[in-house]
């Protein structure tokens, strides 16, 4: 199975889009977001995707109530699912975790740090997409974890030009 993984779209319709588009050329089937989509209409413009999206709250998630209204299942991590049969821990800031939720995990899903990472730790595998948005880096960048090989490809997908 493919899952898309994209955290800190920090509002950036432009960056989103790109990442859909990615998304679909990679045939990911499931998305996973760490947090920080900021306001409603970003998450409105993921769900247009129409795939499967879980989710968790991030720091800078202001408006809480009008995101959950949209995605109910949306709450603060850390969030453990099981896909393909393997078990995924996803949260905002890795420091939140706990070495329960890091044991309960194949593979560890954040954000909040807007750096991309994909390594085997310990016998986990973490993945941080790094910032969709691309707002600090100028980086737009999104994973794609396939979970047969246990790899992820992190890419960028749009280009956000720095001043």
């Amino acid at each position: 199975m493919k899952i898309g993984v994209i955290s800190d779209t920090h509002d950036n319709l432009a960056a989103i889009g790109a990442a859909l588009r990615h998304f679909d050329v990679a045939g990911v089937e499931v998305m996973l977001h760490a947090g920080d989509f900021i306001a409603p209409f970003a998450l409105k413009r993921l769900l247009q995707a129409r795939r499967t999206m879980y989710a968790v709250f991030g720091n800078c998630d202001g408006e809480r109530e009008g995101l959950a209204k949209l995605l109910p299942d949306l709450a603060d991590g850390p969030r453990h699912i099981e896909l393909d049969g393997r078990k995924i821990c996803l949260v905002h800031n890795e420091k939140r975790l706990t070495r329960e939720h890091i044991e309960a995990a194949d593979i560890v899903v954040c954000g909040h740090t807007h750096e991309p990472k994909a390594e085997h730790l310990n016998g986990r595998f973490y993945v941080n997409p790094g910032e969709c948005c691309g707002w600090l880096s100028g980086r737009c960048t999104v994973a794609v974890i396939d979970t047969r090989t246990l790899a992820a490809d992190i890419a960028e997908v749009y280009s956000q030009t720095r001043t």
